[in-house]
């Protein structure tokens, strides 16, 4: 499976000590350089700047070439460059938060979930307390409301 992620799920994976379900869910995950370099930025979490000098094997850097596409303009450079590495690899799945780019990619025919669907999925396969995880989450910059999170918790299927 080929999946490729933006810099928002990785970002909030890394925070809420849930970066382990990646390898764990796809095996391995491709960001563009782009991505490495918004989680590089100074305003950016200590901790994700921290993981970042021991970046695990399971991540793969790749350099993309910016095609002109004026659909894509309004994305931050690592929303646009997932999108055109999915594109250019033919990902399976790519990871995403924001709308307008979800949208985009999507629009561009391309599989997409974000940090929530990443936790269902996670904790659907016994890796994560959905609960634990959810309140880690809430403690961050993480925007979602309070319905959202009530359907990723239905999601998770009970182990009742």
């Amino acid at each position: 499976m080929i999946v490729v992620a933006d810099t928002s799920p990785i970002n909030y994976l890394i925070q809420i000590d849930s970066d382990h379900v990646l390898p764990a869910l796809y095996g391995r995950v491709l960001v563009p350089s782009a991505v490495v370099g918004e989680l590089r930025h100074p305003r950016s979490v200590a901790a994700v700047r921290a993981w970042l000098t021991r970046m695990p094997s399971w991540l793969e850097v790749r350099e993309v070439a910016e095609a002109a596409d004026a659909r894509l303009t309004r994305l931050d450079a690592g929303e646009r460059q997932a999108i055109q590495l999915a594109k250019q690899e033919h990902a399976d799945l790519v990871l995403m938060d924001e709308k307008l780019g979800v949208r985009l990619a999507r629009e561009e025919g391309l599989a997409v979930t974000g940090t929530l669907g990443v936790l269902v999925q996670a904790a659907n396969r016994g890796l994560i307390d959905i609960e634990r995880v959810l309140t880690a989450l809430r403690a961050t910059d993480f925007r979602c409301s309070p319905s959202v999170l009530q359907e990723a918790r239905r999601s998770v299927k009970s182990s009742t």
